[in-house]
């Protein structure tokens, strides 16, 4: 958000070469005595049974098939190669044969995890079903190996149909027994540290929140995220190998403390959030502080931008007269933050926007960062700090692939300022963040530069942010606009324009989702009152304005699950927060019709 609006990051293109020789070894006819198909659900007739796609890709179609009545669609995209995958159990030192049927253009068949050479065969273009064959062997020591298909990058979608892995099947066993000892550990107001006694024969633990399953784990211990304040919840464990899951446990209810964090702020249930240029005019025209109506709870003076990119040095230079010549002094600039205080609005210094490029690459500059928005918090007496950093500021590093455990500097160092400064100002602190979309909602595709390396590295690098942060953030705004088409939790890519895009990408963080399609790796959800919907107030704010009855729209379906559209929502929310918008200039601008549309919802 700034003067003028830069074109938002795309992915780069993701360039790699497969190349794999088949090997071919004939089965003995003893060895083909013992076999049999052991993957799952080859046919695909109960949907994606056993099968995992990367970035939710894939999905079963009635026609083309093959046999039966489903078959496999997959659609790659221009960082993905849509493959779909399955874990087998198989015997070490044994021969196996791996076959499907595939249409389409670039349409790959292979295994990996061998032990031995990992195998695929493709075909360059099956405008009808076409076999596909190859075969290998097992490692002394493997008993696993996973069996996939996948297309190639941006060339539309491929089918599979009957895929079959043919040798010896290996046995499972028994389930485990059930875990024992479970109790809960450390307790805050959004999680719950678990841990059990280890089961002999368990190669997992799956834990239950309420009887929903919620997360595995490798180990004996989790930490169960995204929960409610001041709330009772009963948790469960259950052991799992080869041959399935045990039973339960006994359970154990651990109750969540007050929220110390996010929540204390004194904001109305439901809050109007504006950006207010007070450093420029952006064709809007100046707007002073104390021109703001009242129905704005929450004033973003935007922007407190650095001396140089990484330097960490902040400054907020206000509106010059010879741009905003109805620009108020100083002392007035002041005063009316304080009145506006007096009366419950919440005043807070902005940092970034789309010229304001921030990385703290440094511990120093960390450490300067702290004191220089220290310093413009105290002279202007502010309540808060809003982080809008966008283009280059946030990037991970290619090793940095688990964004709940980050190591790149930018981030770590971003993490350890926003938390030096809630701790130097306390609970009533207010702290926000304005991400785009491609930061945040993006992350359920891509992550980083990804597995092959070649994605965009700020393809969701906000969420290690938001993640390590979630028990101090007041408020989440995400920019849903100038953006690009992004996928929903439906699996489906949304656009701006409407209300759905809107639903779709405010269900996410609502949600959770896992990122870069890993099931086992979930950016938990946050708390409805920690989210608000960001939009342009105008056509002259940025791309993706929706007119009034679309926003009216977005607000029944995740609040009353009424009005809604194609988006399917997994809830609703009553207490979201509100909505943001770039900007109390624009807005004036254009009549106040983005106010009056917030005050007429929510009275």
């Amino acid at each position: 958000m700034d003067r003028p609006r830069r074109t938002r990051p795309v992915l780069a293109a993701l360039t790699a070469v497969l190349l794999a020789v088949p090997g071919i070894t004939a089965l003995s006819s003893a060895a083909r005595a013992a076999d049999a198909d052991l993957a799952r659900n080859g046919g695909f007739e109960s949907g994606l049974d056993g099968w995992s796609c990367t970035a939710g890709s894939g999905t079963t179609v009635n026609s083309p098939v093959r046999s039966g009545s489903s078959a496999l669609q997959a659609t790659p995209a221009g960082s993905d190669n849509a493959q779909c995958a399955q874990t087998v159990t198989v015997q070490p030192n044994s021969q196996y044969t791996l076959s499907g049927y595939v249409r389409g253009s670039y349409v790959y068949l292979g295994a990996s995890g061998t032990g031995t050479t990992d195998v695929s065969t493709w075909t360059q273009s099956a405008p009808d079903w076409q076999k596909l064959t190859t075969t290998f062997t097992t490692g002394a020591a493997t008993t696993k190996v996973t069996i996939y298909t996948h297309g190639w990058y941006g060339t539309g979608a491929y089918y599979a149909d009957d895929v079959s892995l043919v040798g010896p099947g290996a046995s499972t066993g028994q389930p485990p027994a059930a875990p024992t000892g479970l109790k809960a550990g450390t307790v805050t107001s959004s999680s719950v540290a678990l841990s059990w006694t280890a089961v002999t024969g368990a190669t997992g633990y799956a834990v239950y929140r309420d009887g929903a399953k919620v997360q595995t784990a490798s180990g004996t211990s989790a930490t169960v995220t995204g929960l409610s304040p001041s709330t009772a919840y009963s948790f469960q464990v259950t052991a799992i190998n080869d041959a399935g899951e045990s039973a339960k446990s006994a359970a154990v209810t651990a109750t969540t403390t007050a929220s110390t964090g996010g929540g204390s702020t004194d904001l109305p249930t439901h809050a109007l959030v504006g950006y207010l240029h007070a450093s420029f005019a952006n064709g809007s025209g100046y707007t002073r502080v104390a021109d703001v109506p009242d129905s704005w709870d929450v004033i973003d003076l935007a922007f407190g931008e650095p001396t140089s990119v990484t330097s960490g040095d902040i400054r907020f230079n206000r509106c010059p007269v010879s741009e905003c010549p109805n620009v108020e002094s100083d002392a007035d600039f002041k005063a009316a933050i304080k009145a506006k205080q007096a009366a419950g609005k919440k005043v807070l210094i902005s940092i970034g926007g789309a010229n304001g490029q921030v990385q703290l690459t440094t511990t120093a500059a960390r450490d300067t960062f702290v004191s220089s928005v220290s310093n413009i918090i105290d002279t202007y007496g502010l309540d808060g700090l809003d982080i809008d950093f966008e283009g280059h500021s946030l990037s991970l590093n290619a090793d940095d692939t688990d964004f709940k455990n980050p190591k790149t500097p930018v981030i770590v160092n971003l993490i350890s300022a926003l938390r030096t400064l809630k701790a130097k100002y306390g609970s009533k602190f207010v702290l926000s963040m304005a991400p785009e979309t491609f930061f945040v909602q993006m992350g359920y595709q891509y992550y980083g530069t990804g597995k092959w390396g070649g994605q965009d590295p700020r393809c969701g690098a906000y969420l290690p942010v938001i993640y390590a942060l979630r028990d101090d953030l007041t408020l989440l705004h995400v920019q849903d606009y100038n953006s690009g088409p992004i996928m929903g939790l439906d699996n489906q890519y949304h656009s701006m324009g409407g209300a759905d895009f809107h639903i779709a990408m405010t269900d996410m963080l609502l949600t959770g989702f896992p990122v870069a399609g890993d099931a086992n790796n979930v950016f938990p959800p946050l708390r409805p009152d920690q989210v608000a919907i960001g939009m342009p107030a105008s056509t002259n704010a940025g791309n993706g304005y929706v007119a009034p009855a679309e926003v009216v729209k977005t607000l029944d379906c995740l609040t009353k699950k009424t009005n809604c559209g194609s988006y399917p929502t997994h809830g609703t929310w009553p207490a979201l927060r509100g909505l943001m918008t770039w900007s109390v200039n624009w807005d004036r601008y254009s009549n106040w019709e983005f106010q009056r549309t917030f005050d007429g919802y929510f009275g």
